[in-house]
């Protein structure tokens, strides 16, 4: 998979005490190569723009993923998403990663969330179903944020999911953004806000990272 798959950014100067793995949402089936144009992929390029500079403060990296394909496929990115964090332990070494996705991205996340590195999972307006597995949570923190109308994926999908999850996961937590719908268009703002928040509360929860920093 070609580098130009991640687009990274850095503290400045630094070597990162955690990482950031963003992941854009897609279609339940496409075979579409995912390019720079992608709605999804700019999404999430302006919402790490616009929380960069906070996970800077407590010494995060942001990496963001572009998936080969569209689609969920039958899962897919989870290939891509695990060939990301091949990559950032190459390139940091056993950094703590917490995976924040959009939609199908946070599906991607609780696929992934068993690899050793992973810590913690944010999804918004995730795509979570009633057989995506729990058992990747053990020990991690994940948490969520979802509006009230969104016709393209489940605010109550989502609760369920995270009862479900409480079994296993160190935290649960669940954001309700109101009467919002599910692609991130309105009330902007507001969603990096949630994203910037959840985001920080999974990094500050980690050894060797605090908010002043």
């Amino acid at each position: 998979m070609p580098r130009d798959l991640l687009r990274l950014d850095l503290p400045d100067g630094a070597t990162p005490r955690a990482v950031v793995l963003v992941l854009h949402g897609g279609k339940p089936r496409s075979a579409q190569a995912v390019d720079g144009r992608s709605a999804s992929w700019r999404r999430m390029a302006a919402m790490q723009q616009a929380v960069v500079a906070d996970l800077h403060a407590v010494g995060a990296a942001s990496w963001l993923l572009r998936y080969s394909e569209r689609g969920w496929n039958d899962g897919a990115p989870a290939a891509d998403a695990r060939w990301a964090l091949g990559q950032v332990r190459a390139a940091h070494g056993d950094v703590p990663v917490v995976l924040l996705g959009h939609s199908m991205g946070a599906r991607t996340a609780i696929y992934v969330a068993d690899e050793a590195a992973v810590r913690a999972v944010v999804g918004l307006a995730p795509w979570w179903q009633p057989d995506d597995p729990v058992h990747t949570l053990v020990g991690r923190s994940i948490a969520a944020a979802h509006g009230r109308t969104d016709k393209i994926t489940s605010a109550r999908m989502t609760r369920a999911y995270l009862t479900r999850a409480e079994r296993v996961a160190e935290e649960t937590r669940f954001v309700d953004m109101g009467r919002v719908g599910h692609y991130m268009l309105r009330r902007v703002a507001d969603w990096n806000a949630a994203a910037r928040e959840l985001t920080l509360d999974a990094l500050t929860s980690l050894d060797g990272i605090d908010a002043a920093s």
